[in-house]
């Protein structure tokens, strides 16, 4: 990360954040130099979980509604969903139903700021492994991307990026090279250009694993955050940083996961798809700070 970190203002006013989004979909990017910088909001609450692992929703809620107005820079998360989307779009969620799954209470609450901004009931659906044949996916304007981080086996992580591999009507086409290819499905026609909101679930991130489906409850740890932005390949590299980070903690050495994360990096540099270079992600941190990791 760099050493400054932008007020929302500041962003705005270097990106014309704003139109970008509401006009194209297209992550906030600011050209600094030759070199594009992006932005991404970490949020976290002492007590979204309780002792149990049981979540506030309330707490969720408030969490979520702060970093969105956040990213966008401006005073509410109403204003911000007005930017998200408009009346007549069309809005598809892609959410994660595996074991380690996206709150189904935090579905809600993007499906009710949705509505509040005027999308309609039946132009708006939420859905994972079904998207190709989901009528409203199929006509959809714009797209809203959240699930789980957590470890994988054949992508060493699963984030933002690989969350859309279900747009792909051959998921198994992107699985070789631990797949270093994922940013390629951003670019689909399906995709391309509509996404305007990124959620990775950080509340309880698996930080480990022994296999592509493996779910391990002991590899879950309460962070209890969400990054929040516009750029997935941002927030799966901040996301990156954390699992490593938390695996050193746990392992008491560096330990990267395995494979190898190839396919952040590639997002970028291969096929044009937000920013991959922490140095060049300014995170904005909000609430609880213990045990951060970054």
């Amino acid at each position: 990360m760099t050493g400054h970190t932008l007020t929302r203002r500041e962003f705005l006013r270097q990106t014309g954040a704003a139109a970008i989004v509401a006009g194209t979909g297209m992550p906030l990017l600011a050209a600094v130099g030759e070199k594009k910088h992006s932005k991404v909001v970490l949020i976290r609450h002492s007590e979204v979980l309780d002792d149990d692992g049981d979540l506030n929703e309330s707490i969720l809620e408030g969490m979520f509604d702060e970093a969105v107005a956040a990213v966008f820079g401006v005073n509410s998360a109403g204003e911000a969903w007005k930017l998200i989307a408009r009346p007549a779009d069309v809005v598809g969620i892609k959410t994660n139903v595996w074991k380690l799954r996206t709150p189904t209470a935090l579905e809600d609450i993007m499906k009710s700021r949705l509505m509040e901004a005027g999308v309609r009931r039946e132009n708006l659906a939420v859905d994972d492994r079904g998207v190709l044949s989901n009528p409203v996916f199929q006509k959809s304007t714009v797209l809203i991307n959240a699930r789980p981080m957590r470890a994988h086996n054949w992508s060493g992580v699963g984030g933002c990026l690989k969350n859309y591999i279900m747009f792909s009507p051959r998921p198994a086409d992107y699985h070789p090279n631990s797949c270093v290819d994922l940013g390629a499905i951003w670019n689909l026609p399906i995709v391309r250009g509509k996404t305007r909101l990124n959620v990775l679930v950080m509340l309880t991130p698996q930080f480990n694993c022994l296999g592509p489906h493996h779910f391990d409850r002991e590899s879950l740890w309460p962070y209890k955050g969400l990054l929040v932005g516009t750029d997935p390949v941002a927030l799966d590299a901040i996301g990156l940083k954390i699992i490593t980070a938390k695996r050193r903690e746990v392992f008491g050495e560096d330990s990267p996961v395995r494979p190898p994360v190839t396919h952040i990096k590639a997002a970028e540099e291969k096929h044009g798809v937000g920013v991959a270079d922490p140095s060049r992600i300014e995170v904005v941190r909000l609430g609880w700070s213990d045990g951060a990791l970054l």
